[in-house]
């Protein structure tokens, strides 16, 4: 079903000719093959708006007022650009305007996840490919269009970039595969559909917002697991007397912009009767929305706070736990009942039954968030909808004629607090049975039979709770994982914490599943990867695909790395060959990128605390994504710094373990170190060198007194040492890492700039490191990386 059929836009153009904007006038009528654009500052078509945007047009089509155009674009920060198709303002000699209003406006993107820079290239190669390609000549985005027998490349009077061939018949266009937004005449058809960026300035990412075409209409939904729908239906009709486009906004709005002058709101398609209260994040995750205005849940029976405001001056930002979640204590979990809320979406996962029932079943799964209960007025059975995340809840005034809806939020509560409800309740029991019963033997036998259940249960629970772990997208039985690994006969490698297998599974798709061994540790280790790496996302983090928790077994599936451990690749004389260094570079670049996104992108900080080469794995083109979050912590983010008992690796732990008190920046030293190892092909330790070369921080810290940094490059690559004026630079972000006073580290984002050139590195850095000796640690023992006790992972996460 088609948007247009909902949307019978009218585009107001005037009659126009096509123009390809080469360093020649306009006289082409498309382009030819073996065409190549350069992302350059000095190009001819650059030009900077007053909203802080720059283009660098490459097809125009248009000759006077608002037309569409495709090239490079960046909207303020241009350090990152997007090759994208734009509508923007000219004027009556074809040239493109910088008006005082919001141009350009971006209809179509290539590469949103994954911007270039300036230098970067799009090329339209003689095989019928185009290509985008970052200044380093990484590939950045394709149409992968070789050997299709294109013979040239278009933009139409729509906005659609075409690839075309000989007979002018189209082979692929850019409205077949759309981002987050829509033109005139574009069509959204099933199999399609729009993805909201993460943000009105973050606009590099994919958001939580989707938009479908189904054979029935529309559906918009939250990218949770599973999604969460909140829009479902037929979207009424909009006619417009000039430029018009829509957008699917971060906050899941489906908006129509205008142009009247100035590009105006005219639209806002999926406001139904309900209101702004409806949409998933009015206020955020756990938020509640009352007549536009947000507040937290809060308990009615005691003055104890189970959420609060992670922002108090903007509340639709939403709330956070007090105290988290934990699936080791499901005799801790309790429920704010909050009545006359309502929830944007309604998908009944027990039909016909009562509140108790409801409620009883979420207590019993981990991965429920909350149990949400609705009713006909004065009826005792509904529908009950058990949702793992949960996101802005509304007061529901207005339907309170039609129907009564509860919302029972699952919270933890202290250990002793339960103590004491699970005191009160024996006794209220007790008394039960005194009433009942005079005789003290009676009473004495009901005492120890509850007593007797309770341990039972807790020994149950403790042994049952890694079935109720939340956030997992797949959960596979242990037979279809020994059918899918050839009975583990392929294995991959060995960690402190189990064996790690190849597999492959029924529809093709590849799989490294790690098997963990031990009791204490598969507890430990199990979790802490499960809470954190099952519920984030990102390009430089590897996904974890599902679990297996059968019995005794207990299995996590991630996705295949088919160039394995970055520990292979660097040291000499274990490579498989020698890492060039515009590899290195972007392994360097992917690392601090995954370290970024978990410290300062994630709703909870994380910090990864085992960053080395085993852990960094790599994929068929080299990319590098961060594995192994066994032994990871959560902090909120209002907490600076966070005590902890020490955990890692021995020569990548920062001297600040010696306190017991970290901050993110231990992943920034233990990156500094991993930093190193790539720049100079060694070990943080070697102990067949002699003495004074054995510790690499050391022999840093000499050959940076002795301006001979030079001599630390990779003697085994030619290429590194082609480079060797770069590979300094990085080498000196490195010793920015390494600082013994971590607030002098930089932060991972920073680190991401530095090694893009945008910042310099810190000029005022002290040499003088501490590495981390085993010596130096009094009763501590290490295996190859310290399992994580049950007493942190009570700790604050």
């Amino acid at each position: 079903m088609a948007l247009s059929q909902f949307l019978p836009f009218f585009f107001f153009i005037l009659s126009c000719s096509f123009h390809l904007i080469t360093s020649q006038p306009y006289d082409y009528p498309s382009a030819n093959l073996s065409t190549t654009w350069i992302n350059s500052i000095s190009a001819d078509h650059s030009v900077n708006f007053t909203d802080g945007s720059t283009i660098r047009a490459i097809l125009l089509r248009g000759t006077f007022g608002p037309k569409y155009a495709c090239g490079f674009y960046c909207n303020g920060n241009c350090d990152t650009y997007l090759f994208a198709i734009f509508i923007v303002q000219t004027n009556s000699a074809s040239r493109i305007t910088s008006p005082a209003i919001g141009f350009p406006q971006v209809v179509w993107s290539a590469n949103r996840n994954k911007p270039v820079r300036i230098n970067s290239t799009l090329e339209l190669t003689a095989e019928g490919d185009l290509v985008l390609r970052d200044a380093d000549g990484t590939l950045a985005w394709s149409t992968n269009t070789t050997g299709k027998s294109i013979a040239g490349l278009n933009l139409t009077d729509e906005g659609n970039l075409v690839l075309f061939d000989s007979k002018n018949a189209t082979v692929w266009q850019s409205f077949g595969h759309p981002t987050d937004a829509l033109v005139p005449g574009q069509r959204l058809v099933p199999g399609m559909k729009l993805t909201a960026s993460v943000s009105t300035t973050n606009w590099t990412e994919r958001g939580l917002f989707s938009l479908s075409a189904t054979d029935d209409g529309f559906v918009a939904f939250v990218e949770s697991n599973p999604p969460q729908t909140y829009f479902l239906g037929a979207i009424a009709g909009l006619n417009a007397t000039s430029a018009q486009y829509m957008r699917l906004e971060s906050d899941g709005h489906l908006k129509v912009y205008e142009w009247q002058s100035r590009w105006t709101e005219v639209g806002d398609l999926l406001t139904g009767y309900k209101g702004e209260c409806y949409y998933p994040m009015a206020c955020g995750r756990y938020g509640i929305c009352s007549r536009g205005q947000c507040s937290c849940p809060k308990s009615s029976s005691n003055s104890t706070t189970y959420f609060r405001q992670i922002d108090d001056r903007q509340g639709n930002l939403g709330c956070s736990e007090v105290t988290r979640l934990t699936c080791n204590a499901l005799n801790n979990h309790r429920f704010l009942d909050l009545q006359d809320l309502d929830y944007f979406t309604f998908t009944e996962d027990i039909r016909n039954t009562d509140m108790n029932t409801c409620k009883d079943a979420c207590l019993r799964n981990c991965s429920c968030k909350a149990a949400l209960f609705r009713s006909g007025l004065n009826s005792s059975t509904g529908d009950c909808y058990l949702p793992s995340e949960i996101f802005s809840l509304a007061n529901n005034e207005k339907d309170k004629t039609r129907y009564d809806s509860h919302a029972f939020i699952k919270v933890q509560v202290e250990p002793e607090v339960a103590a004491a409800e699970e005191k009160k309740r024996v006794n209220g029991a007790i008394l039960g049975s005194v009433i009942g019963v005079s005789i003290l033997g009676i009473i004495i036998g009901i005492a120890v039979f509850i007593f007797w259940k309770k341990k039972r249960k807790a020994n149950e629970d403790e042994e049952d709770y890694l079935d109720h772990v939340p956030g997992m997208p797949t959960r596979f039985s242990y037979d279809d994982l020994k059918v899918a690994t050839e009975n583990f006969t392929k294995k991959l490698g060995q960690g402190g914490f189990g064996s790690v297998f190849e597999g492959c599974l029924a529809d093709g798709t590849k799989i490294a599943v790690k098997c963990l061994d031990g009791i204490g540790q598969v507890k430990t280790s199990f979790l802490a990867e499960v809470e954190t790496i099952g519920s984030i996302h990102h390009v430089n983090l590897v996904q974890l695909i599902g679990f297996c928790a059968e019995k005794s077994h207990r299995l996590l599936v991630y996705e295949c790395m088919s160039n394995g451990s970055l520990e292979k690749w660097i040291y000499h004389g274990k490579q498989e060959q020698t890492l060039d260094w515009n590899c290195r570079r972007k392994i360097i670049q992917d690392i601090a990128k995954g370290l970024a996104y978990l410290h300062e992108e994630c709703r909870q900080k994380i910090l990864h605390l085992d960053i080395k080469p085993p852990n960094i794995l790599l994929d068929e083109k080299y990319n590098a994504k961060l594995a192994d979050f066994g032994l990871s912590k959560l902090i909120d983010r209002n907490q600076s710094q966070v005590m902890t008992q020490m955990r890692g690796t021995p020569g990548y732990l920062a001297p600040e373990w010696l306190s017991g008190v970290i901050t993110e920046k231990v992943d920034v030293y233990s990156f500094g170190i991993v930093l190193l190892e790539i720049l100079s092909g060694r070990r943080h330790f070697e102990a067949s060198e002699c003495e004074d070369q054995q510790v690499m921080v050391n022999l840093f810290r000499r050959k940076a007194e002795e301006g001979q940094l030079v001599d630390l490059i990779d003697k085994h690559s030619e290429d590194m040492q082609f480079y060797k004026e770069e590979v300094v630079k990085a080498m000196q972000i490195a010793a920015w890492c390494l600082q013994s006073d971590y607030m002098k580290r930089p932060s991972m984002s920073m680190v991401v700039k530095a090694m893009e050139g945008v910042i310099d590195v810190d000029k005022d850095l002290d040499y003088s490191f501490r590495p981390q000796t085993i010596s130096a640690i009094p009763n501590i023992i290490f295996a190859d990386s310290t399992p994580l006790l049950p007493s942190v992972l009570s700790g604050p996460r």
